[in-house]
């Protein structure tokens, strides 16, 4: 078993209840994961947070930090945590005129 910290804030925080939390997973568990256990756990208002209601796939705008790099440059949704890896879900930002 390997222990990770997620960090959430905004409307994640809000679902969450809190703006952080360690979660227990098996020694195999990559990023997508990880997601499935927040979701499963903070139900139906996550999942249309994180997942894009017309593709059903997690939602490219929101950004996945893994130890301060975005997934993205690592191995995605795909990529394996390790024992105390700190995630943080960034929500997407939008910009002012």
């Amino acid at each position: 078993m390997l222990k990770v910290k997620v960090k959430y804030f905004t409307t994640l925080c809000e679902l969450a209840g809190r703006t952080e939390e360690e979660l227990m997973m098996n020694d195999c568990a990559t990023l997508i994961d990880l997601i499935k256990i927040i979701v499963s756990k903070y139900g139906r208002e996550t999942y249309d947070y994180i997942y894009e209601k017309r593709t059903g796939k997690v939602d490219p705008s929101i950004y996945f930090l893994i130890n301060g790099k975005d997934s993205r440059i690592l191995s995605g949704l795909n990529t394996k945590l390790k024992n105390g890896d700190v995630i943080a879900i960034i929500p997407p930002i939008g910009g002012g005129g």
